[in-house]
């Protein structure tokens, strides 16, 4: 018959299988610690690097202040991941695990709140900095080409006015060889016609004289974007290279607001409406009464003409106002802290690097919990004097005999005493000897191992 304590080949190969991962668990343990601690003292010091990006003044207070906190840190991160490594493995109920679990999120969402975005900026701060001016670049570079489309685009009216202005110096000619109002000559009819050529003429003058200056502030504004550009992307220390960068910024910004203001696009709508308003009537010099009216219906005539030019030069100029204008950019100098924020997708690598050596320790942590967990799968349902090895079994034994011995100690002290007290004289006061404490003796639990 089958000795009921005998094991069964599969807990023998699951004893064996825990006894095997406990072996590699007790190595491990040698250098865990210490392996902690390397990865929170390099986040601590990639914290202090990003703190000290934050800090304005670089005086003994701020250093100290960044030590400290950097200090903090590393404790802050070797501490609880040394709790976790610690009980999370060795809890088994399910709402120990999930308490667990969830302080392991929270404390790891605190840890990237304090640290890790700390130590993405001190990986790639310069360059998210750096990422920040480009852009900025980029963004004056569109509202400087904006501009001068715009200023263009209303240097183009002085083609309308020009053709406005032919217009009426033909009508002129005409009413100079007597094809309007049959009178030929110079005229009450040719001196308004001219009058109004001439007003034109003047307004096509200032347009032209807009044109150099529009394209000087366009070749001054390009070469400010080459020198911001050259600047993102020099050798040296980002923070001072801002600075030129910011001096530059403030130049192209007036040049951009200065080419806004070349536009002549609300010139040639005032002009336009003045056009047909402001008409001097010159007085009617015909000889006869015939030859007058015929004067004042070609007058008539010519401003029914003039008014119609005008609302088309009008609408020309409102088409040129009713353009987007040029976006309003402004440089805003930015820490490496919060460049790295605000182009985080720009620099996925290094913010992952930043947080895996934070959060790493949560790999080891569900390691050993898992290694745990097959341990006691392979010791499930096997008595603890099964699992001992053989050195733990010398022990046991040893212990045991040590017990015996002290037992047989006692009882000859017993006996010793016992026997004293009758071959001793009679005239001599033979007091019992005290026994020994108990708490001398080795004791023997309720139960053996």
């Amino acid at each position: 018959m089958t000795d009921k304590t005998q094991l069964t080949s599969a807990q023998a190969r699951g004893v064996r299988y825990a006894r095997e991962l406990e072996t590699h668990l007790t190595w491990l343990e040698t250098f865990s610690g210490t392996a902690l601690g390397v990865l929170a003292v390099a986040s601590g010091i990639y914290t202090y690097l990003g703190v000290s990006s934050l800090l304005d003044d670089n005086g003994a207070m701020s250093v100290f202040a960044a030590i400290a906190y950097s200090v903090a840190v590393s404790v802050g991160i070797f501490v609880f991941w040394s709790y976790l490594i610690r009980l999370f493995p060795a809890v088994r109920s399910k709402g120990a695990k999930a308490g667990l679990l969830a302080s392991m999120g929270l404390g790891s969402v605190a840890i990237i709140a304090m640290s890790s975005w700390l130590n993405a900026a001190a990986l790639a701060g310069s360059a998210a900095v750096e990422q920040h001016l480009a852009k900025t670049v980029q963004d004056y570079q569109s509202s400087l080409e904006r501009a001068h489309e715009v200023a263009l685009t209303g240097q183009s009216l002085e083609r309308d006015v020009a053709r406005v202005r032919q217009s009426f110096e033909d009508l002129s000619e005409q009413e100079a060889a007597g094809s309007l109002s049959g009178l030929a000559g110079r005229g009450a009819v040719f001196r308004v016609l001219r009058q109004k050529s001439a007003e034109l003429s003047g307004l096509e003058t200032q347009i032209a004289a807009q044109t150099p200056l529009v394209e000087q502030a366009f070749a001054q504004g390009n070469g400010i974007l080459s020198r911001m550009r050259a600047l993102t992307v020099e050798p040296g220390p980002v923070e001072a290279r801002s600075v030129e960068f910011s001096e530059s910024a403030v130049q192209l910004q007036g040049l951009i607001a200065q080419m806004r203001q070349l536009s002549v696009a609300a010139l040639v709508e005032r002009a336009a409406q003045d056009l047909a308003a402001s008409v001097v009537l010159p007085e009617l010099d015909g000889a006869t009464e015939a030859t007058r009216g015929n004067q004042a219906a070609t007058i008539t005539s010519v401003l029914e003409v003039l008014a119609q030019r005008a609302r088309t030069l009008e609408s020309a100029a409102k088409g040129v106002l009713a353009l987007q204008p040029a976006p309003e950019v402004t440089y805003t100098p930015i820490s490496a802290a919060d460049a790295v924020i605000l182009y985080a997708r720009n620099f996925v690598p290094s913010w992952a690097g930043a947080i895996a050596i934070d959060l790493l320790p949560a790999v080891l942590v569900f390691i050993l919990a898992i290694t745990q967990s097959a341990i006691r799968s392979g010791r499930e349902g096997v008595g603890v004097e099964d699992t001992m090895t053989l050195a733990e079994l010398r022990a046991a034994l040893q212990a045991l005999r040590d017990v015996e011995e002290a037992i047989g100690l006692r009882e000859a002290r017993d006996v010793a005493t016992a026997v004293e007290p009758a071959s001793a004289p009679a005239d001599v006061d033979t007091a019992p000897a005290p026994h020994p404490p108990h708490s001398d003796i080795p004791r023997l639990s309720g139960k053996s191992a």
